[in-house]
Formats: C-alpha cells, sequence, structure tokens
C-alpha cells in the first residue's frame, strides 16, 4: 500500500481531530505510534536516540513518514522527572521546552509525562492475557498498585484509587539506597563502593547494575573475565547455561524480589505488584522460576502480609503506550466526570445526522475545546460547515451555539482539577516560571467553573446605567480598583477610586441614588470598609463587592462577584487572588462595551471625510 493511501487511512479515526501521536522515550531507545482509536496504536516504530541530536530531530523523523497525516494532540512519556515546562534529561544531553517543541512541531496539545507515571497509568486497564503471574496471591479491589522497572534505570511508581478513576504517584524510588540481604549482596555493594560513595538500588538492579554485579561476583569468586553488556549475561545464562551468568541473573532476581517487597509494603499494595521495563520480560518464564518470588515474600515477622499480594511481569508490548494514552485523553476531556448535558450528548448521538455526529463526537471528546473556540474552529476541528454546528446545537434542544456554550459552560463545573505547585528555594528560573503560571492558571480555570452568570449580568447592568461608579479597596486590592478606574473612565463613565481610610465614608456620604459603588477586598472583613458601604447603601446608591462569598462585605453588597480562592494575607503577599479580581473588572468592562448605549465607544470612530481619526477605544476580545 502506498504511504499516502496508509496516511487517508490513519486520518479516518475514531477521533474527530485525527490521530494522537503517543511516544515512549527512553535513555537509549524511543517508541512511537499514532493512536486511532482507544486501544489500538498503528505505526509503532522503535528508533535509537543516539542517532538524533535532540528530541526535536527524533520527532520530525517520525513525523516524516507520516507527513499526511492530520496531527493535533500528542504525548510523550521520558524517562526523567518531570516538573513544569522546561526538561532535562538526566540519561541523555537533551534538554527541551514542552511548549517550544509543541511549537516547533504544530501541535495544538503537547503532554510530557514521567514514563513510569504513564506506565503506571496503563496498569487498572491491563488484562491477564497482558501479565505473566509470578507466585500466588490475589489482588484486591480498590487497593494501591505498585510498579517499578529496571531498564537503563530503576523505575517506580504507584497507582492510588480514587471515587472517579486513579491518581498516579510521581516517584523517584529507584535511588533509594541498596540494602543487602547477605554476605553475597554485601560484597556486591563493597565492590560498587570502590567506585561511588552512594549506592543507589538502581546503581545494581537496573541494566548496567547487572553488569556490575557480573564483575562483582567473578571477583568474588576469583575469576578473571572481559566485561559483558546484560544482553550477554541473560544470554550467557539462559542460551548458553552459563554458571558466572546464571549466578548473576539468579542474584539480579532476587534483588529484584527485595526492592518489590520494600516498595509493596510501603505502599500497602495490596492490588498487586507490577514488573516492567526492559530486562525482566525478556527473561520469559525462567523469571517464575528465579529467586525473585522467594525473596520477595522472606519478610520475617510480615512473610504472610506479603504472600497475599500477587506480583506479575508485564509482558504485552509498549505498555506505556496505554498509560500515556490515558493521560491524554483525560486532559482533552478535562476529566469531565458525571455530566447531565455530555450524558445526553452521548444519549442522542445515534438521533445526529452523520455530520452532526462528528460534532457531537468533539464535543465528548474535547469539551473544554468546543467550550472556548469560536465556531470557525469547531467546525473546522469537526470537519463540518458552520451551519452544521448550529443544526447540532438546535437538535439538542438550544436556540444556537452561545445558548449550548452557556448551559455546557455551567454543566463542567469542577472538571477542571486544581493544581498547586509549591515553588521551592532550589528551584529554577524555568521551573519557578512554569510554577508560578501552572498555579494561576489552574486557579483561573476553577475560577471560570464557578462564575455566578446571574450575578454577572445584574452587576453589568448596573454599571451600564450608572450616573457615577467608584471604586473602594485597601492594600493589594488598590491596584485592581485603579484599573477599574482607568477602563471605565474611558467608557465616558465618571469614575473615582478611593483607597484612604479616611476618605472612604466621606465620598459614600456623597452619593446619590443610581449611583454605583465597586468595594473590592480580599477578606471582605476591613471595618473601614464596610463602614463606607454601609454609608453608600444609606445614600441610596448600589454595591457591587468583588471579594469572598462568604465574607461581611458580601453580605452587604447589591451584587456580589465572589473571587473564592484561599490565599492567607496575614503571613503571604496575595497574588493569584489580585488576578482574578483584575478577571472580574475585565469581565464587567466587555460586558459594558456590548450594552447598546456603549456600542459606539468600541468602534473605530470615522472623521468627516471618511478616514479615520486618532480616536479608538477597542476591546481586545471583541471582533474589530
Amino acid at each position: 500500500m502506498k504511504q499516502a493511501e496508509v496516511d487517508q487511512k490513519l486520518n479516518r479515526t475514531a477521533f474527530a481531530d485525527g490521530p494522537r501521536l503517543l511516544a515512549d522515550i527512553g535513555a537509549t531507545h524511543a517508541r512511537f505510534a499514532l493512536q486511532t482509536a482507544p486501544g489500538e496504536f498503528r505505526a509503532v516504530r522503535v528508533l535509537k536516540c543516539d542517532d538524533y541530536p535532540d528530541i526535536v530531530a527524533m520527532l520530525r523523523s517520525y513525523l516524516s513518514d507520516h507527513a499526511g497525516v492530520n496531527l493535533n494532540h500528542a504525548a510523550l512519556a521520558v524517562a526523567n522527572p518531570v516538573s513544569g515546562d522546561y526538561i532535562r534529561m538526566t540519561n541523555r544531553d537533551w534538554e527541551f521546552s514542552t511548549d517550544e517543541v509543541r511549537r516547533a512541531l504544530g501541535l495544538h496539545t503537547l503532554l510530557v509525562v514521567n514514563d513510569f507515571t504513564a506506565l503506571a497509568m496503563s496498569l487498572p486497564g491491563l488484562k491477564p492475557a497482558d501479565l505473566m503471574q509470578v507466585g500466588g496471591g490475589k489482588p484486591a479491589t480498590n487497593s494501591v498498585i505498585g510498579v517499578l522497572g529496571p531498564g537503563t534505570g530503576l523505575g517506580v511508581s504507584g497507582v492510588i484509587p480514587t471515587v472517579d478513576g486513579f491518581v498516579t504517584l510521581g516517584s523517584e524510588g529507584g535511588h533509594t539506597n541498596f540494602a543487602p540481604a547477605d554476605e553475597r549482596e554485601y560484597a556486591i555493594l563493597q565492590y560498587a563502593w570502590q567506585t561511588w560513595s552512594h549506592v543507589s538500588t538502581e546503581r545494581l538492579i537496573s541494566g548496567p547494575g547487572m553488569e556490575i554485579i557480573y564483575r562483582a561476583i567473578a571477583k568474588r569468586n576469583g575469576r578473571q573475565v572481559r566485561d559483558l553488556s546484560s544482553q550477554e549475561i541473560i544470554s550467557g545464562a539462559l542460551t548458553d547455561k552459563d554458571p558466572l551468568c546464571l549466578e548473576v541473573l539468579e542474584c539480579f532476581c532476587a534483588m529484584l524480589g527485595g526492592a518489590t517487597a520494600n516498595l509493596a509494603v510501603t505502599l500497602g499494595a495490596f492490588g498487586g505488584m507490577f514488573i516492567g521495563g526492559g530486562i525482566v520480560p525478556r527473561l520469559g518464564e525462567w523469571f517464575a522460576t528465579s529467586p525473585f518470588r522467594a525473596r520477595f515474600e522472606a519478610k520475617g515477622r510480615f512473610t504472610s502480609y506479603l504472600a497475599e499480594i500477587p506480583t506479575y511481569v508485564i509482558t504485552t508490548p509498549n505498555p506505556a503506550f496505554y498509560g500515556v494514552a490515558t493521560i491524554l485523553s483525560e486532559h482533552l476531556r478535562g476529566r469531565s466526570g458525571a455530566n447531565t448535558l455530555m450524558e445526553r450528548v452521548q444519549h442522542l448521538q445515534h438521533e445526529l445526522t452523520p455530520a452532526e455526529q462528528r460534532v457531537a463526537q468533539l464535543v465528548l471528546e474535547q469539551p473544554r475545546l468546543v467550550l472556548n473556540e469560536p465556531i470557525a474552529d469547531i467546525a473546522r476541528l469537526a470537519e463540518v460547515s458552520q451551519p452544521t454546528v448550529i443544526r447540532f446545537c438546535r437538535s439538542l434542544g438550544f436556540l444556537g451555539l452561545a445558548d449550548f456554550k452557556l448551559k455546557f459552560a455551567s454543566s463542567l463545573t469542577g472538571a477542571i482539577p486544581v493544581r498547586h505547585s509549591q515553588v521551592r528555594v532550589s528551584d529554577s528560573t524555568h521551573d519557578l516560571s512554569a510554577k508560578v503560571i501552572d498555579n494561576t492558571v489552574s486557579a483561573i480555570l476553577k475560577f471560570r467553573d464557578q462564575l455566578d452568570v446571574r450575578s454577572l449580568d445584574k452587576a453589568i447592568a448596573l454599571v451600564a446605567k450608572a450616573k457615577r461608579v467608584e471604586f473602594y479597596a485597601m492594600g493589594n486590592s488598590r491596584v485592581v480598583a485603579l484599573d477599574g478606574q482607568h477602563k471605565f473612565f474611558r467608557f465616558r463613565i465618571p469614575t473615582s477610586a478611593y483607597g484612604d481610610s479616611h476618605l472612604l465614608t466621606l465620598a459614600a456620604e456623597l452619593l446619590n441614588p443610581g449611583d454605583v459603588v465597586i468595594a473590592i477586598s480580599n477578606s471582605g472583613k476591613l471595618p473601614d470598609l464596610l463602614a463606607a458601604v454601609d454609608a453608600a447603601r444609606a445614600a441610596g446608591a448600589d454595591v457591587i463587592a468583588i471579594t469572598s462569598s462568604n465574607s461581611p462585605l458580601a453580605k452587604k453588597a447589591s451584587v456580589c462577584l465572589a473571587v473564592d480562592h484561599t490565599e492567607d494575607s496575614t503571613s503571604f503577599l496575595s497574588m493569584i487572588s489580585r488576578i482574578l479580581q483584575l478577571l472580574l473588572i475585565d469581565i464587567l468592562s466587555v460586558g459594558i462595551s456590548l450594552d447598546t448605549q456603549n456600542s459606539r465607544l468600541v468602534v473605530e470612530h470615522k472623521s468627516s471625510n471618511g478616514e479615520a481619526d486618532n480616536r479608538r477605544l477597542m476591546i481586545s476580545h471583541l471582533d474589530g
């Protein structure tokens, strides 16, 4: 079959916006695939990392074989800790920015996750045919699962069940200190100490570690041997039955059994312990007869505890693909969870026309994208016309796309998990920048889901017809008040801002009915601000409060625009809540600009001869 025909077939996927690029990038090899449907991986290819100068060159090499494929989303599992946008690989001299790679490849979405996080995420979906059980034990339902795997290094992770899915552990457990269990293993540790002051578990229970064990046991046995690679040691043991290689392999598997038991008791992994990586699956049935399970259960008083925990070898090829595909799918879905409108779309999908079904499929797979993108982009991604998008919305009983989005946004409340990453003293500028941005973005997404649209409508109506608007704010919130004064004044609304505690009440007493006060406060408890609000209400003015929904200020206001992001302002300078307050000012500004009496202010003014003059008051969120 010609490549163009292959690419055309790949583009006919179960996903509305084309296949998804998946990769599992280790220290030595990288495996690639195009996911065309859940559990369907096509065009699988293995590349040697040494053949490429950087990750972008390797990705482009794989994609060059599929130039006709329409790709929008990708997810990479890398053998490296992942924190923030910037990745510096520990087993290769590669470093890269996730967002720069995304832009270089022209993708809408690029996720980069730790390889063992991806492997751990694959475990709940593995079937008995994908596994080889070693020893006894039965998995307990809804229990923690552990996973580790020796390869170039030693990956360690775990999976914790929750009410709506699973949470994976980002772990570097391979770097714990190696603990010998007998005199031979102590001799191996002493041999390693001659080179390294700290000998981690990964140093010995890995491919390079097997080579260290070989040299150490040869020295202990008084033999002069040439260095062998881990592949040669495995071949020497299983094919040639070489006694030294067999001893090395038995020692290696016993040490792996001890490390697996340590992780099992640490996690309480009654869901089972899974062995992945590149080494153990190559040992085949021999591994089941190795000392692995006996060492796993050799835990003194906890022998019976460990005997109940099953151990498995992951035998299915490329298991990380399943995990990284799941992570990407959940990201694109926004972890929508229980959602009556989503269920309604799914239930009615078969009653729609084929073209409308493509829109429905896009809604089910990427609800956040549909919520955020204009109709032209929704139509393009679903490969339908814009009228088809409108017909889809009307088929569900909505007036149009705007009406559908409004209800859809409400139905997605709480769908985006809030992530807060603590900035540490040791963080690089790249990492601290990524954490600050991630924390803010997560807070904004949660804030969006919790917006009370009815309160916003009331606030916009009050400000649009106000004779005068005054901003009252103190401390950190004063910058928000000044921003609002600047914007509203340019709408030709008489506007003032007060931040002095002595002037607040004096200004409030001069207000009249038809005037509006916008009071801004993180805590909503400042006595001077509350007294000024009381004075404003007594004078007949309306009060819009931008504050916590349960604060005293919220209770005194005509309308409360809630900002419930928690920040301890007694110990820390409030930062994220200020961004959310500014967003509310922007929403009010755009809402006012759409009001009929103010619409003339947001179009370009023309002079008498038809040419544009210098007076421009454009709102950047509006079409120009």
